[in-house]
């Protein structure tokens, strides 16, 4: 058995592990980087990278059947879905330098391809390693969560980690689960020829305002997807090419693949937290506002943490939790300026406090601000004009922003910055868009604020009377 020292010991090289470790040694720290499966984590392998590489087929082939209105005759795609898999796999592999393990031991860290147990407060064990760290950063991740229906260990089903490996189109996709990566699967593989029908136990996009999620649950019915809501999954049958899923209330919907797409759960069961003294939740590792677990010199971020799981969420915790690693200085994460997005077509994003939530929270003194897509006219040019933005206003200050339309996921990076300052809605007024840009619908938004305080204002009026009276 081998023995090492280290001052860091990063646990998972997913997204919040590989900027722990990369931020660590660039900065004269010894760190020693733990991963038992791929580089690059669910992130790279099987989740943002490959899903938008996917959704761009799918995106391809539409834009064929939908060019029409441009003036350019439809014509019917020749999807080939093999080589829809090709494109996603040529895509992760450009991307795979950056998270390789020669990447990372140039950088100066020591990669040990293991997974991670503790063995003590303060060592872990790694195949036939075993390393003392002053710091644990644990950033397991997490992976896709089967729910216990009757039948579902006796029937082939796919999730977010083995549909890449599917190389054969589906010719009617059953999908369990209505959230961002259902949706997103079913619109990508409904435009690449496949029947889909989405269920979904309760509301689908059930995390985002309803209002946008209407917005994208309508285009995506018009596109010829079944969704089914309030339909909890009873019991599944079947076999390969052929799948029956029964639900509580008594339906049955039959299809040729299954893809599982419920929710995730943290990766802890490996570690053997106990024996560092760390406890866990129902969602993840306990953590403090620092990230800090029950023993004091072990830190959890990104999903294994148990809050928001999306990639930018690690990266984010990675930056907060280096100053307390490296300098000693105490630093807390916020989530109020936290963005998420679905890459829907249309997109939908949010970041801060929904329309419920901000009314909930502050009442009457809350403010919201509409702006449709189809008064913006970049939208209309480029015929994308359905959805719009709304911002919940307090005193001034943006507290949340709900976007369901195109490009959402972009605009949504300003709001992000907004809040993340504390600025106000005069800030965003200040700023000048390019003409014609989609970007003018979040100044839009911030002028409609305005609007009824400057023309509808008698006062204002006034003044401009008395001016223009008075003033040669």
């Amino acid at each position: 058995m081998k023995r090492i020292k280290t001052d860091i010991l990063v646990i998972g090289a997913g997204s919040g592990g590989l900027s722990v470790a990369a931020g660590a040694v660039q900065m004269g720290a010894k760190v020693v980087l733990l991963e038992g499966h791929k580089m690059g984590g669910d992130c790279l392998n099987y989740g943002c990278v490959p899903s938008k590489a996917l959704i761009a087929s799918g995106k391809a082939a539409y834009g064929q059947t939908h060019s029409a209105e441009y003036g350019v005759a439809n014509a019917a795609p020749q999807v080939d879905y093999a080589a829809a898999k090709d494109h996603v796999a040529q895509v992760i592999a450009q991307i795979e330098p950056v998270d390789s393990q020669e990447r990372f031991e140039s950088l100066g860290v020591q990669v040990i391809r293991e997974f991670g147990v503790f063995i003590s407060e303060t060592e872990v064990q790694a195949g036939d390693t075993v390393i003392k760290a002053r710091r644990v950063v644990i950033a397991t991740g997490s992976s896709p969560f089967v729910p216990p229906i009757d039948g579902i260990d006796t029937v082939p089903y796919l999730t977010n980690e083995t549909l890449w490996e599917l190389r054969e189109r589906p010719d009617h996709l059953l999908i369990i689960g209505g959230g961002p990566i259902g949706m997103e699967m079913a619109q990508a593989h409904r435009r690449l020829g496949s029947k889909v029908t989405v269920i979904e136990g309760d509301k689908a996009l059930g995390k985002d305002d309803p209002e946008m999620a209407e917005v994208v649950l309508t285009n995506l019915r018009r596109e010829g997807i079944e969704i089914v809501e309030g339909a909890l999954a009873k019991k599944i049958e079947g076999s390969d090419g052929s799948v029956t899923v029964h639900t509580k209330d008594g339906r049955r919907f039959d299809g040729s693949h299954l893809l599982v797409a419920v929710g995730r759960k943290s990766n802890t069961d490996k570690l053997n937290l106990e024996a560092a003294g760390i406890e866990t939740t129902k969602t993840g590792i306990k953590v403090d506002d620092g990230l800090r677990t029950t023993n004091s010199r072990v830190y959890a971020v990104g999903d294994v943490a148990g809050g928001l799981q999306f990639t930018h969420v690690a990266g984010y915790h990675a930056g907060v939790i280096i100053r307390s690693l490296l300098f000693a200085l105490p630093a807390k994460t916020k989530t109020a300026h936290i963005p998420w997005a679905t890459y829907t077509d249309p997109e939908l994003a949010q970041v801060g406090l929904t329309e419920a939530q901000a009314q909930e929270q502050y009442g009457d003194k809350v403010e919201v601000v509409r702006f449709h897509y189809n008064h913006n006219d970049r939208a209309i040019a480029e015929r994308k004009t359905d959805g719009l933005i709304k911002v919940m206003v307090v005193k001034g200050r943006p507290v949340g922003v709900s976007i369901a339309g195109y490009q959402a996921g972009e605009l949504i990076n300003l709001w992000s910055l907004v809040i993340a300052n504390n600025m106000k809605m005069s800030q965003v007024a200040a700023m000048v868009s390019p003409y014609p840009t989609i970007g003018e619908v979040n100044k839009r938004a911030a002028g409609a604020y305005f609007s009824p305080r400057l023309f509808e204002n008698p006062t204002v009026k006034r003044v401009v009377g008395l001016v223009q009276r008075l003033i040669p």
